[in-house]
């Protein structure tokens, strides 16, 4: 080459370069050499995501660390990014002065010193409770009684929840101070559990209020730090949305919605206020309200889809229409195993459940009602096609949460043709094994919770979350893919079951879907919000059994890293 071919071509690779930086467009961060799952309707697999204004500003591959000049890269060094996942359904908790962890407990002994430690502490009289335990999780293989409870605090009362939230148990404190005795009869929608002596034994099905009612009221301001703690974990868990459970109109003006007697429970302003003060760094949140009555809900004024992308309302719930298996009380059509006779209960009839819908629906509602048994999803989807005949609304997305036992064909079709939708918590086959092969007939376990058949035989929309049994999307991805429980046991047939594939997407862009926020948030697609989270293994290639132990290594919101495991 002469020495004037060469500063030409020096020139001409000067300029390409230039023209290339000058074609180059900003964004805020870029993430390279990664595998992108996107949980788009494709399941595409890209390699690089770029982010501007909290937004996903591309997708692609190699191409876009050219085509983008960032403030940030991240190597992913052939990790995985994902939408965060987004849970349909869970229940947040804050730990109050005169709780316990019955959840951390291995055996009724550990439960025991707990509550010696907790009465040392507050002193005699004072309550004492607690959230969580599981008698499958702990080594006596039993529940916890009034004798136990007795035994570690016999000048304090006490009163337990278990996991789940349908039972409670109560020492003999617990119980005089409810003014239950052996003839005080079966409370409306619950159960009181008696010993052989038909002395009550402290267990209570469905109606924890009994005892939690007498328990001295918390104050929002005790209780904040720890709602707030409890949601930066689930970004630890890669949790960037979800459906709050457990909400209210009760703090909001009287005449407009709320009450006098303000209480310590989350609400819509609630929500908001902890979003403000966390500067926009906790997970986002989609709340349901439980239904206050006709008069209540209609002063509010405001109905689902209210709010911002930090803070949204919900549906009506998730006023439950039965119990649950953890009672069990859950409403069934057939009678439970060697319980001849014994069905569950409902809690409502068929005409005070429908006067509930038509007040929700005749305002703008969507529905998000608590239906576990067979009989108490039949009742509550007809009162939903009753009610959408009568008012007919486009695009409802009207839903029944947890849908543990599958109901008739007639019951599926009538879901199908109006368009109803489920919210379910693939996990409660993990952590309900036990319970299920003690209360379900052979039909019925097999196919309890079924991710499958809803969606592949009757079309109907699932979305997945994990109430709180536990809050995890790993154990839920487990269950849906594997049918499995602790045992190792699958259960119900192969249909009942959804690739990875599919079990992402129900965890992604489905919970996304049942807020209406389909089009923001749920895949990595551009436009949409950059919550994103890297995993250290890949779900879509490791053995199902590693998905209990993949960790999430970071976590953004708005592409602002908000959770970083492996930071110094």
């Amino acid at each position: 080459m002469t020495r004037i071919a060469a500063r030409l071509f020096v020139g001409v690779a000067a300029m390409t370069i230039a023209s290339a930086a000058m074609a180059a467009q900003p964004a805020d961060l870029l993430f390279l050499n990664g595998k992108v799952i996107t949980a788009d309707e494709g399941s595409t697999i890209r390699s690089a995501v770029a982010v501007k204004d909290g937004k996903i500003l591309a997708v692609g591959g190699p191409e876009l660390a050219a085509a983008y000049t960032a403030a940030r890269t991240v190597d992913l060094t052939g990790k995985v990014l994902m939408p965060g996942f987004n849970d349909s359904h869970l229940h947040t908790r804050s730990l109050a002065r005169r709780e316990i962890e019955p959840a951390k407990a291995q055996s009724i002994a550990d439960v025991q010193a707990m509550i010696r430690k907790k009465a040392a502490e507050l002193g005699p009289g004072e309550w004492i409770t607690g959230y969580g335990w599981d008698e499958a999780l702990l080594s006596d293989k039993r529940n916890p009684n009034r004798a136990d409870l007795d035994a570690a605090a016999p000048r304090n009362p006490v009163a337990l929840t278990r996991a789940g939230g349908h039972s409670v148990v109560g020492n003999s404190l617990a119980i005089q101070q409810a003014k239950i005795t052996r003839t005080t009869p079966e409370p409306k929608g619950g159960l009181i559990e008696k010993g052989a002596d038909g002395e009550p034994n402290g267990m209570i099905r469905e109606r924890n209020d009994l005892f939690l009612s007498l328990v001295p009221k918390d104050r929002w301001e005790d209780l904040k730090a720890g709602y707030m703690q409890e949601m930066r974990r689930y970004l630890t868990l890669g949790i960037t949305s979800f459906h709050s459970a457990s909400g209210s109109l009760n703090d909001e003006p009287v005449g407009k919605g709320g009450v006098a007697e303000k209480d310590s429970g989350l609400t819509f302003r609630r929500f908001q206020e902890m979003a403000r003060d966390s500067g926009y760094s906790l997970p986002r949140v989609t709340m349901y309200t439980s239904h206050p009555g006709a008069k209540r809900l209609q002063e509010y004024g405001h109905a689902t889809g209210y709010g911002d992308a930090w803070v949204r309302l919900g549906g009506i719930g998730e006023n439950p229409v039965d119990g649950g298996f953890t009672g069990p009380t859950a409403w069934t059509l057939a009678d439970y195993r060697g319980l001849p006779g014994f069905r569950g209960k409902g809690r409502y009839s068929d005409a005070e459940l429908l006067e509930l819908v038509d007040s929700a629906n005749r305002l703008g509602w969507q529905m998000a009602l608590h239906a576990i048994g067979d009989a108490a999803i039949k009742q509550t989807v007809d009162a939903y096609a009753a009610s959408l005949t009568k008012m007919p609304r486009k695009d409802h997305r009207w839903f029944l949460d947890h849908f543990t036992i599958m109901p008739p064909d007639q019951t599926m079709a009538t879901m199908k043709k109006f368009d109803m939708a489920i919210a379910q918590q693939p996990n409660f086959l993990y952590n309900l094994e036990g319970r299920y092969h003690e209360t379900m007939d052979p039909w019925r376990e097999d196919h309890n919770n079924s991710v499958g058949t809803p969606a592949h035989k009757f079309g109907i929309p699932v979305a997945f979350g994990s109430d709180n049994l536990p809050i995890d999307p790993r154990v839920g991805l487990y269950a849906a893919v594997t049918r499995k429980g602790p045992s190792g046991t699958a259960h119900g047939y192969a249909e009942e079951a959804v690739t990875i594939d599919e079990a992402i997407r129900r965890y992604t862009y489905m919970g996304a879907w049942l807020s209406f926020e389909e089009k923001t948030k749920g895949t990595i697609e551009p436009g949409k919000l950059a919550d994103l989270i890297v995993l250290d293994a890949d779900p879509l290639l490791i053995a199902p059994e590693k998905l209990l132990t993949m960790r999430v290594d970071q976590t953004y919101l708005d592409g602002k890293l908000v959770y970083d495991r492996l930071a110094k």
